[in-house]
């Protein structure tokens, strides 16, 4: 019967791990891992605060040896795919606020931001886990392809393959939606 996980020391010359410092450092990670892997904006908080209820809850087996962030975002993949097999996430589609008819002309930029936003989450929610996992992390957090793969668990040339599938993938959706296919 194993007994039960004691924390696994320090590498030379690191700082201590605590709960604080790993919230202080990669809470505005998490967040963006989450939202990029398919959280909606209305449900982020609650993930993101059950993310990181898994995080002190297992700080203490957390294996030196490997990046803090990698780490992190394994258990935001886990939490994100738990959160959109969800039922009730599949069928409700809420807003914060009813949209205006018209905005005043400085909000053009932020609506912009938003349809975009929009557009890339859709483009991302088509992607398989694996694919999406590599694109989101090498494209938009720019991550090395090596810690890429450390992080996803997988080999770099796999990785690698993951990003090339996953680059046409989107590369064909931004050319439908420029040629009008909303």
């Amino acid at each position: 019967m194993p007994t039960s996980p004691q924390a696994l020391p320090a590498p030379e010359g690191a700082e201590p791990l605590d709960f604080e410092r790993v919230h202080a450092q990669h809470a505005a990670f998490v967040w963006r891992t989450l939202r990029r892997m398919g959280v909606r904006e209305s449900d982020l908080e609650d993930v993101c605060q059950e993310a990181f209820l898994v995080v002190h809850r297992r700080l203490p087996e957390f294996d030196r040896r490997a990046p803090v962030a990698a780490w992190l975002f394994g258990i935001c993949m886990r939490l994100a795919s738990d959160h959109r097999k969800r039922a009730h996430i599949r069928r409700e589609t809420s807003v914060a606020q009813t949209p205006d008819e018209a905005g005043p002309p400085e909000q053009l930029e932020s609506v912009a931001r938003s349809q975009a936003r929009a557009r890339l989450d859709r483009i991302l929610d088509a992607l398989d886990e694996d694919k999406r996992a590599v694109f989101v992390l090498f494209e938009i957090e720019q991550w090395s392809m090596a810690d890429v793969a450390q992080a996803v668990g997988c080999p770099v040339q796999t990785a690698y393959a993951r990003l090339y599938a996953a680059r046409k993938q989107v590369q064909e959706a931004v050319a439908r939606l420029q040629g009008g296919e909303r």
